[in-house]
């Protein structure tokens, strides 16, 4: 399959470079500024307009071409990041800049998302939808080993720009890939309209219980998670653990993330998505070892749990909607799933350092873990989602 090879290689590309972004980019906001609300505030400038824009990517992926999508993405997050690590490396400093340049950052994501889960259904055949899923997150989580301890030793060696300039750089070389990308037909029939697609997607989406009760479970989950987990762990890491050791906490995170996916890519599950529903609530157990101030190595272990429980719901949601939702409307319904699972994360990301400044940033972890894990228990208790086979 030519096709998936240069889609593999562009997503392996991107993804060495991106792998280092987060931690590089919070921790040389947090050491440039000293300010917990600076780091929030640019990590939130990113997530607003992933969801402002989040459904006309939707539109915009079933309309177009998604290889002339994912090329064009690829170019204008590649051209932000650039500019970012400038600013980063010359010492100068903006955080208006970097909100603006991050806010155009999460414009070309919000393109690029829906375009990458409907592309695969384009390019490998339906009885190997769940193997190349795995394949691609073997690939994003072996980029993300050794990334974030990388990331956090530039940044306490040199500065946190270099790694976004490298990601930069990869963005481009993603971009010629996806140019690469030979697709039989692949430009969809013309809609009538924006909005008439952008209801077409609505009513595909809600039709299907298991989908909207999964996202709107995560719609809460992702808020707590990402706030607690972005702008309080680097916090309490930095007091508590250390920068660098942080950075290792995430890296043994991956080394799970990248376990189950080569597992994944041998071994099938009958139920994959309720098996998966039922493993993701592990993913609190770290915010859990936060709040109780855990060493380092309790700290990598409740990650190392959390990675592998993250891994399988991955490929077990991909491969399940690339399996059950048409071709001609899976971006759209991927761009209400992002709209669902993101929208309120920027509330969690604000929200993290005014709870933590009221009720104490170890308080606010542990009872973010236990919620996590009632949130995520929740769709089990639809019949559709028991209910849903691995149609392989």
């Amino acid at each position: 399959m030519p096709a998936f090879r240069w889609f593999f290689t562009g997503r392996l590309v991107s993804l060495l470079g991106s792998a280092m972004t987060p931690v590089a980019l919070s921790l040389a906001v947090l050491n440039a500024s000293n300010s917990v609300g600076d780091m929030g505030a640019v990590l939130t400038a990113n997530t607003v307009p992933l969801i402002v824009f989040t459904l006309v990517g939707g539109v915009v992926g079933d309309r177009f071409p998604r290889r002339l999508v994912l090329l064009a993405s690829n170019l204008g997050a590649g051209l932000t990041q650039a500019v970012v690590a400038f600013l980063l490396i010359s010492g100068n400093y903006d955080l208006g800049s970097l909100i603006v340049l991050e806010a155009v950052n999460g414009t070309m994501a919000a393109f690029t998302n829906p375009a990458l889960r409907g592309i695969v259904p384009d390019i490998v055949p339906k009885p190997q939808i769940q193997r190349a899923n795995s394949a691609l997150g073997s690939t994003k989580n072996a980029t993300k080993v050794l990334g974030p301890t990388v990331a956090a030793t530039i940044v306490v060696t040199a500065n946190g720009g270099w790694a976004i300039a490298v990601d930069a750089a990869t963005y481009v070389v993603a971009a010629v890939c996806m140019f690469r990308i030979g697709v039989p037909g692949d430009t969809p029939p013309r809609r009538a309209g924006t909005f008439v697609a952008l209801r077409e997607g609505w009513t595909e989406f809600r039709s299907r219980t298991w989908v909207w009760t999964i996202v709107a479970s995560f719609g809460v989950a992702n808020c707590i998670q990402v706030g607690i987990w972005t702008v309080l762990g680097p916090l309490i890491a930095k007091e508590r653990i250390g920068e660098t050791s942080w950075g290792m906490v995430l890296s043994v995170r991956a080394v799970g993330m990248l376990l189950i996916a080569v597992v994944m890519y041998r071994v099938t599950v009958r139920r994959l998505l309720p098996v998966a529903q039922l493993c993701t609530s592990l993913v609190g157990l770290p915010l859990i070892a936060l709040g109780l101030v855990a060493n380092s190595y309790w700290l990598a272990a409740t990650a190392f749990v959390a990675g592998l429980s993250a891994g399988l719901y991955g490929i077990a949601w991909e491969t399940t909607l690339q399996e059950n939702i048409p071709k001609d409307k899976i971006a759209r319904i991927s761009s209400y799933d992002n709209l669902g699972s993101f929208i309120a994360i920027p509330a969690g990301q604000l929200s993290a350092a005014p709870m933590a400044n009221a009720f104490g940033a170890s308080r606010v972890a542990l009872v973010g873990g236990f919620l996590w894990i009632a949130l995520t228990l929740c769709p089990l208790l639809v019949p559709s989602v028991r209910g849903l086979r691995h149609a392989a």
